[in-house]
């Protein structure tokens, strides 16, 4: 289990706690520490810690992560934010699911921690703009999804190596588990949700950390680059080119490896973008 953190708080202590709580005792818990400065990873120190501490300075959500995988073991990866909480058992129809080839990836549904009411079954990507919408409830059964949220998502080692993990080309926060997504279904995998577990998630205003909107319109202007026609990546541009961070994320994209990238993704793909909205909508 990799979780990421980054001043993070309290909420770090009871994440872990609750995680140590419902895994098997075996289980291996890393916490891979960003670049806090608020003590929050000080009690990871002691000998009899919950959790195992690695530390990175502000690689970011894509490569931290990435960082915490080659520094864990273990057959399966879980990923999770470090202010959620999870059932008892939670993991067993995870790891079910995850028995068959053909899954690459698994999450539960994911409720609000001051909302409970308030809940996400998956996500898609909504328009252009590649915003994130939730989507509702569709059965108590797992079925596909077009996109899973990164809070609590569960991959096969060799699946998460296979693809390349998350994208190191990403900037700092937004978007990682969105381009991993769409990266597995073009690669010939599928991505399950499991409506029966709940994932209580802190979902917040502000951030304990700071982004910058360039970041974010990068990171979506690169998931457009690698994956999308050149049509649709007409439409993205013409729908971000008016947010106040777009020349510099334009630059950003400019200056990095995004083309070589694309090549190389084009030879493994099994099915293109057109393909994916298809049959995942929305149509645009």
């Amino acid at each position: 289990m990799v979780v990421l953190t980054l001043n993070e708080g309290p909420s770090l202590r009871r994440t872990v706690r609750g995680l140590r709580e419902t895994l098997p005792p075996e289980s291996e818990i890393l916490v891979v520490d960003d670049g806090s400065t608020d003590g929050s990873t000080d009690f990871l120190r002691s000998p009899r810690a919950p959790a195992q501490v690695a530390y990175s300075c502000h690689l970011g959500t894509a490569r931290a992560r990435n960082y915490g995988a080659r520094h864990s073991s273990g057959d399966v990866i879980v990923f999770a934010d470090a202010h959620i909480a999870v059932p008892q058992g939670w993991w067993k129809p995870m790891l079910g699911l995850l028995a068959r080839t053909s899954v690459g990836a698994v999450a539960p549904m994911v409720s609000d921690t001051a909302e409970r009411d308030r809940q996400g079954y998956g996500l898609r990507l909504a328009g252009p703009d590649l915003t994130i919408e939730w989507l509702l409830f569709r059965g108590r059964k797992p079925y596909p999804s077009p996109l899973l949220p990164g809070c609590c998502l569960a991959m096969r080692r060799d699946t998460f190596h296979g693809v390349g993990g998350f994208d190191d080309g990403l900037i700092r926060w937004g978007g990682a588990e969105h381009e991993l997504g769409l990266r597995l279904w073009l690669l010939g995998y599928e991505m399950w949700l499991v409506p029966g577990i709940e994932c209580v998630h802190l979902f917040r205003e502000e951030r304990p950390f700071r982004v910058k909107w360039s970041w974010v319109i990068h990171n979506r202007l690169r998931l457009a680059y690698l994956h999308f026609s050149r049509a649709r990546i007409a439409r993205v541009i013409e729908t971000l080119r008016g947010h106040e961070g777009f020349p510099e994320a334009a630059a950003l994209l400019a200056d990095s490896d995004v083309w070589a990238r694309r090549a190389a993704l084009a030879r493994r793909r099994v099915h293109d973008a057109d393909w994916y909205f298809e049959r995942f909508g929305p149509s645009w």
